[in-house]
């Protein structure tokens, strides 16, 4: 399949964001703000480090395709990536604060909800076609997502807040692919800090003095953080994001397993049919390449 690669890092990268809890929980005791500005300090720093110590012609060449296109241009691409970074900032802490605050399961919901948002706006905005098939496929999600609603309205609202703003994310950096993906994101970072800069003397706590939660941090920075984005921006330069924001059902079906496994919340019957369905929307949206990938395996035998 000529799309593969596409799709594994797409898959890697919310395979990975599905065990965000497995680091995250840990830090339950401090802040939603703190754990998100250390995270994103932390973030722009190495991601700056990098890129001034070994992607520095990579920087010289993107700035120089940058000087050549029209103003016009300049102040789309400026505007789209600005945008770019509040929507971060806000799925991240909105992601934070419901992990540590609400329920694993609502954040596992957020990204129910994100693939239906992000397929309705990638035909409607990108105008990305989509087969009868794959408009099933939606609305078996959003079968799911209603009956996870019916249990617990206040989830679901969390739930949408958190979804919205990737879904849009998304969308956005499908205008993105000229430009080298690990300054794009490095970009995103450098603004998020910024963002956040002139919030931090007043609404953070005290300085954390336990190595744990440095090391921690560390590991969400870079595992949780730099690696699954530079795999999302290199799945959408060779997918369309309506194929990769049905992928991201990995994510919630991974946090939904761990929700009632290790941390013991309560899942009832007609949760875990929505989380059934929804599964099985995934599978039916990808068919296409499924049976395309299986099919010319039996060939090659």
């Amino acid at each position: 399949m000529k799309n593969l690669k596409y799709y594994l890092a797409a898959i890697f990268a919310f395979a990975t964001w599905g065990t965000f809890s497995l680091v995250l929980k840990p830090l339950h005791s401090y802040a939603s703000l703190d754990i998100l500005f250390y995270r994103v300090f932390s973030c722009a720093l190495i991601m700056s480090l990098v890129t001034i110590l070994f992607r520095r012609a990579k920087l010289k060449e993107n700035l120089k395709y940058f000087k050549s296109i029209s103003q016009k241009s300049k102040y789309r691409i400026i505007g789209l990536n600005v945008l770019s970074s509040i929507l971060l900032t806000g799925n991240w802490f909105s992601f934070i604060y419901v992990m540590n605050h609400i329920s694993v399961r609502a954040t596992s919901v957020a990204y129910l909800v994100c693939p239906i948002i992000t397929t309705i706006l990638a035909f409607f905005i990108l105008r990305e076609k989509l087969t009868k098939l794959q408009w099933l496929s939606v609305f078996l999600s959003g079968v799911g997502c209603v009956l996870l609603s019916y249990s617990n309205l206040l989830d679901m609202l969390y739930s949408s807040l958190i979804g919205s703003t990737y879904a849009c994310y998304l969308i956005v950096q499908s205008t993105n692919k000229k430009f080298d993906k690990f300054l794009i994101l490095n970009f995103h970072m450098i603004l998020s800090a910024l963002i956040l800069l002139p919030f931090f003397p007043k609404y953070s706590g005290s300085i954390p003095t336990d190595f744990t939660f440095y090391f921690y941090i560390e590991i969400i920075a870079v595992m949780y953080t730099i690696v699954p984005l530079l795999l999302n921006l290199y799945a959408l330069s060779g997918i369309a994001s309506s194929k990769v924001g049905m992928i991201l059902n990995i994510n919630p079906i991974i946090a939904f397993i761990l929700a009632g496994a290790v941390y013991h919340e309560a899942l009832g019957g007609l949760q875990i049919l929505s989380y059934a369905i929804i599964f099985l929307a995934v599978i039916i949206f990808n068919a296409k390449e499924i049976f395309r990938l299986k099919t010319k395996e039996a060939v090659f035998r």
